[in-house]
């Protein structure tokens, strides 16, 4: 079940109009679909149930691979665990 590594806080920027992941050393800025795959990460669904909740949100199929490479993406650069 991913969930936001410790050091990270997600939250929505005003000044930026956007999502960004905050940590001691910085920021990163989200575009929309990341944001939204992170929002989720909340420890309390495995990848499974989370890819089914987008799919079913944004009555979309086959987002798998993307949100897969995504998450693969995010824990390795430690935004994840």
């Amino acid at each position: 079940m991913p969930t936001i590594a410790p050091m990270y806080r997600l939250q929505f920027e005003p000044a930026q109009n956007a999502w960004v992941l905050l940590y001691p050393e910085g920021m990163v800025k989200l575009n929309d679909p990341a944001a939204e795959i992170l929002r989720r990460c909340s420890g309390t669904q495995n990848v499974q149930q989370l890819i089914a909740g987008l799919e079913r949100d944004y009555r979309q199929s086959d987002l798998s691979d993307d949100i897969c490479e995504f998450l693969s993406d995010a824990y390795g650069r430690g935004w994840i665990i």
